[in-house]
Formats: C-alpha cells, structure tokens, sequence
C-alpha cells in the first residue's frame, strides 16, 4: 500500500533551548531563514508524502500558523511589488495537506502517535520526530525508508552508527545484515551501559509504521514515568517475532534538539545558502576564525 501520510509529533516543550523556546516552540527555531520543521516537511513532500498529520500542544499554535495562509502579509507582499517573497510565503501552505491534532497532555511520543489513529486508519505511514534533519540531496531520508517498506511489507526504522562512546544515550539495535544498508532486526536495547551496546546502530528518529505497529501502541502500558514510547511498540514486535527493518540511510544528519548539532547546522546550511555565502564571504569568515581558533 503507497505510504501518503506522515505524523510529526511536535508537543514536547524543548526545555533544552531555553530561554529561546519560552514564548515559541524549538521546532521553529530557525535554520537561515527556514524553521526547523519545514525542512522536515519538505523532506516528507519530497518523498510524495500528501498529508501530513502534526500533533501538537497549547504552545504549539504558531506551528499552525506556519503552515496556514497568511492574508494580511500576502496581500502586504503584492502590493509592495514583492513577488519573490509572496510567492515563497504561499508556497509553505500548499506544500500538503495539514492535519493538527492535539495531545492534551505529555504522556510520550508513542502516545502522541497514537493521537492520530483515526486519521491514518488502516494504513502504513511515516513517522518522522521534528528535531531530526537529514541532508541527503540524492533522495530523502524517508524516502530511503519507504522503498525498504515496500520491498518487505515490513516497518522499517532509520539507524546511524555513531562513536562507542554516545550509545548510552540512545536506543541501539541488533540484526542480521540482509543486504548492504539493511538489517533484520533481532534485539533493541534502550541506553545501554558502557560496552554492554550490540552493535554501534542507533535509532534516528524517523520510521515507517504499520496498523500492527499502532495497535501495538495502543494496548502498551505505560512505563514507570507514565509514558508510552514507540521504541516500546518497536520492542514488543521484536518479541512477537513479527519482521522490523532497521535501514542506515543515506545522508547527513543533524539532531537539532541538541545545541551543538543545531550551531552545526546553522552553519552547514549557512554555506549552502546563496545569499549567506554570497562570494563565499560567509566560508571565508568560517576559514578565519578556524585559523583563530588554531
């Protein structure tokens, strides 16, 4: 079945950037002069993702507004003659369809998932975290993900390997390799303690998910902290013996919920961007105080 929605769940409060995040959410922090999540959007759209379901909190209004028409700054734009701009602004709203649900109240990201069963229904669908970016020009990292679906009709998790010593912070996962990039999984472990981690393959953050994955979390209890985790969902297929794939996809990833990979970002993108590194003046000052800094 084609994969066409994708869930973003963006309720968390992002303490992390505080103060920057007290009156706007972390994921519209700005990357140049993109939020964060609309880089994530347009990697879903990329991908041919037509809908795309976001689920928020009370603090999370301006998202909304982000992605909804603006009538006041368009007819703003024309009339000053600004075509270029307008066009950029409208652009952001027809990129999809826009779905916002609401999680009243912060149980756990598999619990934010699970707020939109009714809208994806009986089908796959991707899941993609908005603090996770991924730059990888030849074909979106969920795209990446989707053709492993279709090619095992199984979900499929995205997975990095990264330094030995980081694996206490994340969930890792064991499997047997089934072709140059994929794993059959066998085992996840979440946060495990130094040298105990199976392999260095961490998961990433974006994943295609099934009706069984969903109904997996829906009758998850939750755990002591009284959250439902969609790595719980993950594992308990494991134990099922039912088939999850694990796919290290192509590409540069930034976690932008960490304040060194988001200043990393700023300035990867910073380069990339014609207008910041316009005659490389941008580049050339990076080159300078790395000479500093020497």
């Amino acid at each position: 079945m084609k994969i066409r929605k994708a869930i973003i769940p963006v309720a968390g409060m992002g303490t992390r950037f505080l103060p920057a995040t007290k009156a706007q959410p972390k994921e519209m922090l700005a990357l140049v002069d993109k939020p964060i999540i609309q880089y994530i959007v347009e990697e879903a759209v990329a991908a041919g993702i037509e809908q795309i379901i976001f689920v928020t909190s009370s603090s999370k209004r301006s998202i909304e507004d982000h992605f909804d028409a603006n009538f006041e700054l368009e007819y703003r734009l024309k009339e000053k003659g600004k075509l270029k701009e307008l066009k950029t602004v409208q652009d952001i709203s027809n990129l999809a369809s826009f779905v916002f649900v609401r999680q009243k109240e912060p149980k756990g990201d598999g619990h934010a998932i699970l707020q939109t069963k009714d809208i994806v229904g009986d089908e796959p669908c991707a899941v993609m975290f908005g603090e996770e970016i991924v730059d990888s020009p030849d074909k979106p990292c969920i795209g990446q993900l989707m053709e492993i679906y279709e090619k095992y009709d199984a979900p499929v998790i995205a997975v990095e390997r990264i330094p030995q010593e980081d694996l206490h912070r994340y969930g890792v996962i064991d499997g047997e390799k089934v072709s140059d990039r994929t794993h059959k999984m066998t085992d996840w472990v979440e946060k495990p303690a130094p040298g105990e981690a199976p392999t260095d393959l961490i998961f990433t953050g974006k994943s295609v998910i099934t009706p069984e994955v969903m109904q997996l979390l829906e009758n998850a209890p939750a755990g002591k902290d009284g959250e439902i985790r969609l790595a719980d969902a993950f594992k308990q297929l494991l134990e099922n013996k039912r088939p999850l794939y694990a796919y290290e996809f192509e590409g540069r990833r930034y976690d932008c919920g960490n304040k060194t990979q988001f200043l990393i970002a700023s300035v990867d993108y910073g380069l990339k961007d014609k207008e910041a590194n316009k005659d490389g003046r941008f580049a050339d000052y990076i080159k300078k105080r790395a000479a500093e800094l020497s």
